[in-house]
């Protein structure tokens, strides 16, 4: 064999490998890309499915804020309807303080009244015994 042979020898041997190793290399991809396109369908399904109920959520979820608003406007207007009650109530708070510190100082008055009555009684009888004590030593 001449060094033009051995190296065109070596030459194929080196293309087989190649060639091996890229069918090796490409079967592995192939592998691959068929998991990859089977995940893929995969997760369309799932998202179609999460979609599909996603609408119905948000369809339901419309609703119900419809109806709380509804709701929200009621209570509201129920409560414009109550606040003379709870100002009323107020105002009646207010005007049971004030006739309880009525009350009190009422109270207070009569009994320095009493006491200063019960002392004023005191001197005019004090007054009254003197003026009978003065009468009878004139007598």
């Amino acid at each position: 064999m001449s060094g033009s042979e051995i190296a065109a020898l070596i030459a194929a041997i080196a293309f087989l490998i190649l060639v091996i190793f890229l069918v090796v290399f490409l079967t592995k991809i192939s592998k691959i890309m068929t998991e990859l396109q089977s995940s893929v369908k995969l997760v369309n399904q799932t998202v179609d499915i999460v979609n599909n109920k996603a609408e119905v959520l948000s369809t339901q979820v419309e609703g119900l804020l419809d109806k709380s608003n509804k709701l929200l406007d009621d209570v509201n207007g129920k409560v414009k309807e109550i606040d003379p009650v709870f100002q009323a109530a107020g105002d009646l708070g207010e005007s049971l303080q004030d006739l309880n510190a009525s009350s009190r100082n009422l109270a207070s008055r009569v009994t320095n009244a009493a006491e200063s009555s019960g002392k004023l009684g005191m001197v005019a009888r004090g007054v009254g015994a003197f003026s009978r004590f003065r009468r009878a030593r004139k007598q």
